[in-house]
């Protein structure tokens, strides 16, 4: 990376000099906007976890009940979606090649999500569903603003075209999802939606969970495993695959739900398939290993969540096949809720803690830089985080996912408990360990 060492301000340099650092500034991610969003996630994480830690026995059983759906909401929304909207920011300009910088109207946005998500949350708890429609709407204004300027801004980016293909399939995905979660927001208070309600729920929440979430865990992962494991980058028409597979089976799996159709199987089947390419590629990636900074520690504790991820995943797509095989019974039920925890938590949200392993480190060390105007390279992010804390976090999330689902599955709150406290644990943990992050890059300014 370009090191200006003349001490001149900007404008006093030559041309060549002055549109490099100009250059770089572009590349340099806006730093309040995704910190509130990654802050705000980590508080919604923190208090669903805390929340089903105290009343275990709210949690275990039947799962469809108003209190329930707030906690999957500020997991979902909170943790999930926020998390992601904060790395876009942080992703565009660092990874993707794709300048995103923060204006007025990010900040507007970021209020009417939090707005809504806070709204949505509360009025689930009390049982007023007229509320919380309209606080859905607000947040899914907030949110839309963020995925649609993503949806424009990604077509310049400097990533191949499949990487752009599955955030575009993302964003879309999104739209479909917000608003069918509108309809049953504003179903529950006037009773206008033909169908099975579960059904419609499910039809919500995969497109949500697959067409939004992991899609763009996908996508993006395509540009940013290679730079964590670290490997050789996968190029080629068969990184297409799993955006074309994951869409169709996707969408076809939303429509077969609501409608009640018998293909529910194939498109299920659609979705493993695009899975299982994603996996290919990165099972190449682990194969064609590129050389290690001097820096990278012996244990990388964020390949360590991605390995965890994908053993949820796997425990997810074997429970999801199983539950699109059988019937919907008493017995399934619990298993459905088991599909969840490994799907949304397993999966999902610890992609996002191996994201931020490396993500908020590499965006200190960009703002520490930007801050001393390219003149002094801040220590790599490599050694920023704090190993203990790591082992901690980490720990907590792998025992905090299997207890959880178990207990979900067994209908034990005691199990339950268990693996709340650990996520909770472990989530608090982790909010200190980037604390200390962002106030070592600010000394090191």
């Amino acid at each position: 990376m370009f090191v200006d060492r003349d001490p001149e301000p900007v404008a006093r340099q030559s041309p060549p000099a002055a549109l490099r650092i100009t250059a770089q500034r572009l590349m340099v991610p806006a730093q309040a906007v995704p910190l509130l969003y990654l802050g705000t996630a980590h508080v919604a994480l923190a208090l669903a976890c805390l929340l089903a830690a105290l009343w275990p026995r709210a949690v275990a059983g039947f799962f469809y009940h108003a209190w329930m759906v707030g906690l999957v909401h500020l997991v979902t929304l909170g943790w999930i979606t926020f998390s992601i909207l904060g790395a876009i920011y942080i992703v565009g300009p660092a990874a993707l090649q794709m300048p995103l910088p923060a204006r007025r109207a990010d900040y507007v946005a970021y209020g009417l999500s939090v707005i809504g998500l806070s709204g949505m949350v509360s009025h689930f708890w009390i049982q007023k569903f007229d509320g919380m429609a309209w606080s859905a709407a607000t947040v899914a204004i907030g949110v839309f603003f963020v995925v649609g300027r993503l949806a424009h801004e990604i077509r310049a980016a400097g990533v191949p075209a499949p990487v752009k293909l599955h955030i575009t399939f993302a964003c879309v995905n999104f739209a479909i999802a917000a608003s069918t979660g509108l309809l049953l927001g504003f179903d529950k208070t006037y009773h206008f939606l033909p169908g099975y309600v579960l059904s419609n729920v499910y039809a919500h929440a995969h497109l949500a969970a697959v067409g939004w979430a992991t899609m763009m865990v996908v996508g993006v992962g395509y540009r940013m495993l290679p730079m964590a494991l670290p490997s050789r980058m996968p190029a080629g028409r068969s990184t297409f695959m799993s955006a074309v597979l994951l869409e169709a089976g996707v969408l076809g799996l939303f429509v077969s739900l609501l409608t009640g159709s018998a293909w529910t199987l194939l498109f299920g089947a659609c979705i493993v398939a695009g899975l299982a390419a994603f996996a290919g590629h990165v099972i190449w990636m682990v194969r064609s290993p590129a050389p290690r900074p001097p820096a990278a520690p012996r244990i990388d504790f964020g390949v360590l969540h991605a390995a965890g991820a994908g053993i949820s995943l796997l425990a997810a797509v074997a429970i999801g096949v199983t539950l699109l095989v059988l019937p919907t019974s008493a017995r399934t039920l619990p298993l459905a809720a088991a599909y969840g925890v490994f799907g949304l938590l397993g999966f999902l949200s610890q992609m996002v803690v191996a994201m931020e392993a490396r993500l908020l480190p590499l965006a200190s060390w960009y703002w520490a830089y930007a801050g001393s105007d390219f003149k002094t390279p801040p220590p790599s992010p490599l050694t920023m985080r704090d190993r203990t804390l790591q082992a901690i976090v980490y720990a907590g999330w792998t025992i905090g996912v299997p207890s959880l689902a178990a207990g979900l599955y067994l209908e034990s709150a005691s199990l339950v408990a268990a693996g709340a406290w650990a996520l909770f644990a472990a989530v608090t943990i982790g909010t200190i360990d980037n604390v200390s992050i962002l106030i070592r890059a600010t000394v090191s300014e």
